[in-house]
């Protein structure tokens, strides 16, 4: 039994390990075995975690081709080959309807949210493919499947993670043991929500008929299965994460 989603001899690296989500996806890879990297913009951040878990903090600005492409250099001479990519690393934005947007707005949270996925993608899938295996996993949203009013460039975005996740898993099925697959949460309880008004956590509570957040570790675990070698006959997948809210 010890040995189901066993992740060792894996070598992995998540994007925005740094912190929360990605922090919490770093933690579940190393006890399950894997060697990780954790990549973030703040290389601080990044460190920090990877001296919990025995791992390397790595910088990594998913908006830049070079930072990336060195990034993933800096990992595969440290650990060696990729064989799990977790792309984390997402802003939320700017809250306001579409009058009081600018084109600043959506290209910053685009440059993040999907521009960075499709970085991090092109440049691990060619080893991937030679190697002919690989995990990766996209965090996409909730927001990506219905739409949130106020967050336009966040949905969007995030809808786009889900529909690069499905195009990228077709290109290369069949091309060896190569899955493609992204999540959805609904909100997930972090620190952030510890400055947010309890009316707004509240509401955003009441659309999930399991009436509370998600967790980190419950993010983290499913991650995990879909970043586990068992995890070999789904791919294109978008795995809803949500407490109920979307049932699609």
């Amino acid at each position: 039994m010890s040995e189901f989603f066993s992740l060792t001899g894996k070598v992995a690296i998540v994007t925005g390990g740094g912190q929360s989500i990605g922090e919490g996806i770093c933690q579940r890879f190393a006890a399950a075995g894997a060697q990780v990297a954790s990549l973030d913009i703040n290389l601080d951040n990044a460190r920090v975690v990877a001296s919990k878990i025995g791992g390397i903090g790595v910088l990594c600005d998913v908006t830049k081709k070079e930072s990336v492409v060195a990034a993933i250099a800096e990992v595969r001479q440290q650990l060696g080959p990729i064989d799990i990519v977790v792309n984390s690393a997402g802003i939320v934005g700017k809250t306001a309807t579409l009058l009081e947007l600018d084109e600043t707005n959506l290209d910053q949270v685009y440059a993040v949210n999907l521009k960075g996925v499709f970085l991090i993608c092109r440049y691990v899938i060619e080893e991937m493919l030679q190697r002919k295996y690989g995990r990766i996993v996209n965090i996409a949203s909730i927001a990506g499947k219905e739409g949130n009013p106020t967050l336009i460039p966040y949905s969007a975005t995030k809808a786009g993670v889900i529909a690069l996740t499905k195009a990228l898993a077709k290109e290369i099925a069949g091309k060896g043991d190569i899955t493609v697959n992204s999540i959805s949460p609904a909100v997930v309880y972090t620190k952030i929500h510890e400055t947010m008004p309890k009316a707004t956590v509240d509401y955003m509570v009441s659309k999930i008929p399991m009436g509370r957040t998600g967790r980190i570790e419950e993010v983290a675990a499913l991650v995990h299965f879909l970043a586990s070698s068992e995890s070999s006959f789904t791919t294109g997948q978008c795995y809803d994460i949500s407490g109920g809210r979307a049932t699609y």
